[in-house]
């Protein structure tokens, strides 16, 4: 029986969370060898960040068509288009390096998974706020938020650690788990996952694109119009600049450090740690919030950090300095996540929630582009060490937005609970 307090034990906060775990141990079954798996495959190093830009691009080209869709055909809907197109982009990905397709291969199936991907950004994260609501829940979505995130982060662990001792005998192994994993989901979600909080358009066919340009429009209102919005998306579009970058240049960069380029199991566990400190991280949102203050104050705090670690990262001249710089860079990345996630979603509308999501996506999916391609291109002839270098630039460069956000006083700023309001 459903508690009617609306507790994070509720049959939302119990579906998100097995949604979150298994989505991200599907996914995570490939994060500690996709490097090595491409570069095996036949690519160098700058094809293989063009083959994740150009993945990263056909994010950028189907948020907004796929945020409107969750918006208009409901979130459930979305979420289930997602595992089907990951689930063919997955298995063709391996295809790709089974008969030599070579980058053009793969950055068609790059494509496949893009658009994949776009249908969970915001969809999901939309359905819990709007069923937590449903089910009267009054409590704080920073901790929601957290719980999910810690799930996430173990099934990392989880994923990443089988992902690189399956990698060791096959690298298409993981790629194989990952699909089988997908078509698990998407059968949990087909049965479980209730949608109370939200009604879909019905109606005629040609009902749907009037409404999605409805939404569309007041999505540009409630998103980039509102201040506090706008300077949420433009520092995560600073920060996402590196993010995709970061991770995936980690797995080369830490095993050359440790001089041992065929490891593939230590990717695996070096993945995993990875996930145990955006664990940590989010482990530390409820106890940072307790000590009161406002949600700007902690999330400078992480940004600086972090960017003073990438520049030690940078800088490591040993394998143990390399991998504690990136432990301490992910583990304030983890805390940074929740507070900024409950932050936005108490800015937003409910009728708008799952596209305002995916425009902040969108243009993070544009950061990432610029960032894999011009930190590929600058690894490549000075080093990944000046990619790092680069990269703390780049985390850095969401402070400025953040001082322009505390400055405004927004009461999400200095809200306890965050509870989803957003009307």
């Amino acid at each position: 029986m459903d508690r009617p307090s609306g507790e994070p034990g509720s049959s939302a906060a119990r579906a998100f969370y097995f949604i979150t775990g298994l989505y991200t141990l599907s996914a995570s079954f490939i994060w500690s060898v996709n490097t090595l798996f491409l570069l095996k495959a036949g690519l160098d190093l700058f094809g293989v960040f063009l083959a994740n830009a150009v993945f990263t691009a056909a994010m950028c080209l189907f948020e907004i068509p796929t945020g409107v869709f969750a918006d208009t055909r409901g979130r459930k809907f979305s979420f289930l288009m997602c595992t089907v197109f990951l689930f063919i982009g997955t298995l063709g990905y391996a295809s790709a390096s089974w008969f030599g397709g070579g980058l053009a291969a793969f950055c068609l199936m790059s494509v496949v998974l893009g658009l994949g991907f776009t249908f969970y950004s915001g969809a999901v994260e939309a359905w819990v706020v709007d069923e937590l609501k449903v089910e009267g829940y009054e409590g704080s979505l920073d901790r929601v938020f957290s719980r999910g995130g810690m799930i996430s982060a173990a099934s990392m662990v989880l994923g990443s650690l089988l992902g690189g001792i399956l990698g060791q005998v096959s690298l298409s192994l993981p790629y194989v788990l990952r699909s089988a994993a997908l078509f698990v989901l998407f059968l949990f979600a087909l049965g479980f996952m209730k949608e109370r909080g939200f009604v879909p358009v019905r109606g005629e066919a040609g009902s749907f694109w009037p409404r999605a340009r409805e939404i569309a429009s007041a999505s540009v209102v409630y998103g980039w119009r509102v201040k506090g919005v706008r300077y949420l998306l433009l520092e995560g579009l600073s920060r996402s600049s590196f993010g995709i970058w970061g991770f995936y240049a980690s797995q080369p960069y830490l095993l050359a450090k440790l001089g041992d380029m065929k490891a593939v199991w230590i990717a695996g566990v070096m993945t995993a740690g990875l996930a145990l400190s955006t664990m940590a991280g989010n482990s530390l949102v409820g106890f940072a919030r307790r000590l009161g203050g406002k949600r700007t104050s902690l999330l400078m705090a992480a940004a600086a950090i972090s960017a003073a670690a990438c520049l030690a990262l940078s800088l490591a001249g040993s394998f143990v300095a390399a991998f504690a710089a990136i432990v301490i860079m992910t583990l304030f990345q983890g805390l940074f996540a929740p507070v900024r996630q409950a932050f936005i979603n108490g800015l937003i509308p409910s009728a708008q929630r799952a596209t305002v999501l995916s425009f902040d996506s969108l243009l993070g999916d544009g950061g990432a582009i610029v960032g894999q391609t011009g930190l590929g291109w600058l690894s490549r002839g000075l080093g990944l060490g000046a990619g790092y270098a680069g990269g703390s630039i780049l985390l850095a460069g969401a402070l400025p937005f953040l001082l322009l956000l505390r400055r405004l006083g927004s009461p999400a700023d200095a809200e306890e609970g965050g509870s989803p309001k957003g009307e």
